[in-house]
């Protein structure tokens, strides 16, 4: 089954909506971490925590569950309510928002599905990003669990999987909506079919990366570029032991696979847009120079961010830009690998 041009395009409409909130979503989440504001809700409470604490006995309440928690006993010892206001909203916006995606996407795809809008190969892939997304809920909690039992912080490993998978949904709904709105037949052979791909790849690790920067903390350390305290290496990468821990809890090491990732990514997909800039349809050739500017962009205020010692407002434009090089990247995939003619059958995404 086809769907008409008009249904389709009302799905990818949908679809590129709630893309649109998870990318905000990405940018709250970012500044709940750098505001040091996520272990502020020490319980989860999927329908009576749609409502902050009103009156003062409830923000009181709220307040005592906070100071038996060990970021309140070994960081914040002697925080006020109205500091602790100030951090509480921050995690309460990033929980709200979570439910606002929630609804934006079940009550939409159950209205979609009854009017047969969907076509019918698109339906498992989007049960399945329904699926990812009570599982995010699930992931994000565990993540702020991590951090409520004897340690002050959540787990670096929790927190780059929370992201982690919120990339994924973003992706997989961005790349369906696209697919619904231009079509989903495989394309000739064109140029950057290959390394398209292969650059968002990268992008989403060198992203991951900055996961496990934002969890250690290891923007505070080695406030220098190009050098990390007079050096290439760190002195201290590798000297963890065990050996295969020091990639990912010494914040010398994730600092460094940070840069070298960023670096990396950052020539390569200026590299491929002035390539595709010269061989592809123009079309194809102005998506790749947008790449190859937000890199630039992103690049320039990954370094001003590490000089300036993360600031909240740097930090979350960072964030921010990552998401949008990623955004562009697969947008390039998509429109070298597919053209704008539906395929019958089996969606090809």
């Amino acid at each position: 089954m086809i769907a008409a041009p008009s249904a389709r395009r009302a799905v990818a409409r949908w679809l590129f909506l709630v893309a649109a909130l998870i990318f905000l979503m990405t940018v709250i989440g970012g500044i709940t971490r750098l505001t040091e504001s996520g272990l502020s809700i020490v319980d989860w409470r999927p329908v009576t925590g749609a409502l902050p604490p009103i009156g003062e006995a409830a923000w009181m309440a709220e307040f005592d569950k906070y100071r038996q928690s060990p970021q309140y006993q070994l960081v914040n010892r002697g925080m006020t309510l109205d500091q602790f206001q100030q951090i509480f909203w921050w995690e309460y916006i990033h929980r709200l928002w979570g439910r606002l995606i929630g609804l934006a996407y079940a009550v939409p795809f159950a209205w979609f599905l009854w009017r047969g809008a969907i076509p019918r190969p698109y339906r498992p892939h989007l049960w399945a990003a329904l699926a990812l997304g009570g599982l995010q809920g699930a992931v994000g909690w565990a993540m702020v669990a991590s951090g409520l039992v004897d340690r002050p912080s959540v787990s670096q490993y929790r927190l780059v999987a929370h992201l982690g998978l919120a990339l994924v949904i973003y992706v997989y709904l961005l790349w369906l909506g696209l697919s619904l709105w231009r079509g989903d037949r495989p394309a000739a052979d064109r140029p950057g079919r290959r390394s398209a791909p292969a650059l968002a790849v990268l992008a989403f690790l060198t992203i991951l990366s900055g996961g496990f920067v934002a969890g250690l903390d290891a923007g505070m350390t080695y406030n220098t570029f190009p050098l990390m305290e007079g050096r290439w290496v760190p002195e201290l990468y590798g000297s963890m032991t065990p050996w295969w821990v020091d990639p990912f809890e010494n914040a010398a090491a994730v600092q460094f696979h940070h840069r070298v990732l960023a670096s990396l990514t950052a020539a390569a997909v200026l590299a491929m847009a002035v390539r595709l800039a010269w061989t592809a349809p123009p079309s194809v050739g102005r998506l790749a120079l947008a790449c190859g500017a937000m890199v630039a962009v992103q690049f320039a205020l990954g370094v001003a961010t590490l000089l300036l010692h993360v600031p909240v407002a740097l930090g979350a434009a960072h964030q921010a830009g990552a998401v949008t090089l990623l955004t562009l990247l697969v947008c390039l995939a998509h429109a070298v690998r597919r053209t704008g003619e539906p395929a019958a059958g089996k969606a090809r995404i």
